[in-house]
């Protein structure tokens, strides 16, 4: 089977749609889809009746509400199509109700104290924009979840929220333009998945990699990304094997793969799929992490998804490329062939440039997490503080509007900055600048500083809300003006020069920019500690209420979820430490140092002077030491962290606990560089880093 024949086999997708459902139905369900209205219940039994037959034939006995809860994955519970007569038969059958709502037990799942664990009711919902699938015999529905009384206990919900947001203002703007044909704007994303493969005996011989996803100890390879070699190289027959299978997979779930290829780092790779609809992109992000762990394990390997698996070399990002576009094909941020179109694209783009500079806390607290910030700041990995990329021509462009001058491009004739006549805007002329969180690259924006294994929707969901919220005042402002042109060029200057301070061009790695950004009054929160109380300020509270993203209890519930996570991760973290310090390395160290006092003690006499193997004893004897005490020292900082609100126990992992499990590292990793190969118990960095 080709790949275009095997591409969406095992989705009920809208081609299926129209060849299986009354026209009346088709109809009806596309309009549910483009209004969001309510689906009356008797076309959500004909689509019921449909979807069941076409899973039936493929194979399917179970169907299942897929979700995507606060834990940060899915979730699933699967029932059966089966059911019995009576007569001692049974019937296959899968009715509306089924299909738009299910009741899945939600007392397992993080709410944040939205209620009360022996509340256990929560409902799925179906989302009709969104396909339904295949997945190991099981009809997947994509679903929302929902408490009792109504609150968001998902990622899905606040995204879709935030996707009627951005649209609503978004034609606020585009009829002030004239525009009347386009029905919806909608936000777009590509994400750029990265990720390790290592080989399964490997992963099995490491505790840490098993409890938490990343290497506690390991000492620097020989050979790590220093030349290069890896980035885009000729890519092992064992990985293409992988890929293949995996490509397989994905088009089967009309899953959109394009671009796959090796990472700076050794063992580190990369998928990208095109832009879709936020909502589908995130989905399919989900499922490409889902199987991107499956594939590996049928390949003898294992997937890490963690942002820094391996110190001293590369962490797994998930680039997130962001845009706009209208239901007519018009691409919001990309110049345009007329005044009045790049007077637009500066509009919306200039409304990126005040939302990411307004709410550079919101943006930051998207991406936090524990593992997050093992990466960011370092390798590839843009830094804590959020500013946004333009490049030096379309800067130029901003710069020459704000100040009312005429723009010269090297290349070309100048260009006059009227009142009443913008500049035509260079399309897509600028390099690259893999160190800036939020860069433009010609009619997108890339987020760069998601990790691997987050999911898109907390980005996207921030990305959507703060930028209809400035596409909200500026319809309020531009809807008043008596004379529109005017009025939309004074808007535009008045953000650049209010806002551009969150530009920047240069190396967002270096020490200076830290020191500039400062200046500039840019936040700086390096961790997620630092993060937590921005997310429920008095401003954020009001600006998700005001677009009707997120309520203040869904608002404080996500504050508490992301405190616990973080304390847990570093306790899972802390005490796997231990475990392998007591059990594994000491032991180790102390078997290394009494054979070399074995042949010290056999050379005693033999040999004139201070014998060589002494040195290494002595400082074998005293990284032993060292680590004793380091233990001891991570398991107070641990109890001591125990107690306390959130935010407390969080700052107490952050501030002593963190420290004391590095004390602990520094010191085994010294050591395991001194200890003879074969007596050190787990796999080293050139060991796990070469097995593919």
């Amino acid at each position: 089977m080709t790949p275009d024949e095997m591409y969406g086999l095992n989705v009920f997708n809208d081609a299926v749609m129209r060849r299986r459902l009354p026209r009346e139905t088709y109809q009806a369900l596309r309009r549910t889809i483009q209004s969001g209205r309510r689906l009356p219940e008797e076309v959500a039994g004909v689509i019921a009746n449909a979807m069941k037959d076409w899973a039936i034939e493929n194979g399917c006995t179970h169907y299942t509400h897929w979700f995507q809860p606060l834990t940060g994955v899915t979730a699933e519970k699967h029932d059966g199509f089966l059911n019995p007569t009576g007569d001692g038969s049974a019937i296959m059958e899968f009715s509306a109700k089924e299909l738009v709502r299910g009741e899945p037990d939600a007392s397992s799942f993080p709410s944040g104290g939205l209620r009360a664990t022996f509340e256990a009711r929560g409902y799925t919902g179906w989302d009709p924009t969104s396909f339904a699938f295949i997945k190991n015999n099981t009809l997947c529905i994509p679903s929302v979840f929902l408490s009792y009384s109504g609150d968001a206990l998902d990622k899905k919900t606040p995204l879709l929220r935030s996707m009627d947001a951005l649209n609503r203002q978004g034609l606020r703007i585009l009829r002030l333009f004239s525009n009347r044909d386009a029905q919806r704007v909608i936000p777009t994303t590509g994400p750029e998945q990265e990720y390790f493969l290592i080989d399964k005996d490997m992963y099995q011989k490491r505790r840490d990699l098993q409890m938490t996803g990343r290497t506690l100890f390991g000492a620097r390879p020989v050979k790590g990304q220093e030349l290069d070699d890896h980035y885009f190289g000729s890519i092992k027959p064992r990985v293409v094997a992988f890929m293949r299978d995996l490509d397989e997979e994905l088009w089967k779930l009309g899953i959109p793969c394009k671009t796959e290829h090796n990472e700076t780092a050794p063992a580190q790779h990369e998928l990208a799929h095109v832009y879709e609809n936020s909502n589908l992109a995130t989905d399919h992000n989900q499922l490409i992490m889902d199987l991107l762990k499956n594939t590996a394990c049928k390949h003898g390997m294992v997937c890490l998804l963690h942002e820094k698996p391996f110190s001293g070399i590369n962490g797994s990002g998930k680039h997130n490329n962001w845009g706009l576009c209208t239901d007519t094909g018009i691409n919001l941020l990309e110049p345009g062939e007329t005044p009045q179109e790049d007077a637009q694209f500066l509009l919306f783009l200039c409304a990126v440039l005040k939302a990411v500079d307004l709410h550079q806390d919101l943006l930051r607290i998207s991406v936090a997490t524990a593992g997050n910030d093992c990466r960011l700041g370092s390798h590839e990995a843009p830094p804590a503080i959020i500013s946004v990329y333009l490049g030096d021509e379309l800067t130029a462009v901003l710069d020459a509007l704000e100040h009312q001058n005429t723009y010269v491009k090297e290349t070309t004739a100048s260009m006059s900055v009227g009142v009443h006549m913008l500049p035509r805007i260079p399309k897509d002329s600028s390099d690259r600048n893999r160190t800036s969180p939020f860069a433009f690259s010609g009619n997108k924006f890339e987020f760069r500083s998601l990790g691997s294994s987050n999911s898109t929707a907390d980005p996207n969901t921030v990305l959507n809300t703060i930028v209809a919220d400035v596409l909200c005042q500026f319809a309020d402002e531009l809807e008043k003006a008596g004379d529109f042109q005017l009025a939309c060029q004074k808007l535009i200057v008045d953000t650049i020069s209010s806002h551009k301070r969150v530009i920047f061009n240069g190396n967002s790695y270096s020490d200076e920019w830290v020191q500039e950004a400062s200046r500039r009054g840019l936040l700086n929160l390096p961790s997620v500690p630092d993060c937590l109380p921005y997310l429920i300020s008095e401003e954020n509270i009001a600006l998700y209420a005001r677009q009707q993203v997120m309520s203040e209890t869904e608002l404080r519930s996500r504050y508490e979820i992301l405190a616990d996570n973080y304390c847990k991760v570093t306790v899972i973290e802390g005490l796997t430490m231990l475990d392998m310090a007591r059990r594994d390395i000491l032991p180790a160290v102390s078997r290394n140092t009494a054979l070399l006092c074995d042949i010290i003690h056999s050379k005693s006499g033999l040999v004139e002077g201070t014998l060589p193997e002494q040195d290494t004893l002595n400082k074998l004897h005293s990284l032993l030491t060292r680590m004793y005490e380091a233990v001891d020292k991570l398991e107070a900082a641990l109890k001591s962290a125990e107690s306390g609100e959130s935010i407390e126990r969080a700052n107490k992992y952050r501030q002593q606990v963190l420290p004391a499990m590095q004390e602990l590292r520094a010191a085994a990793d010294a050591a395991e560089q001194l200890s003879f190969r074969d007596m050190w118990p787990m796999p080293g960095y050139s060991d796990i880093l070469g097995s593919i």
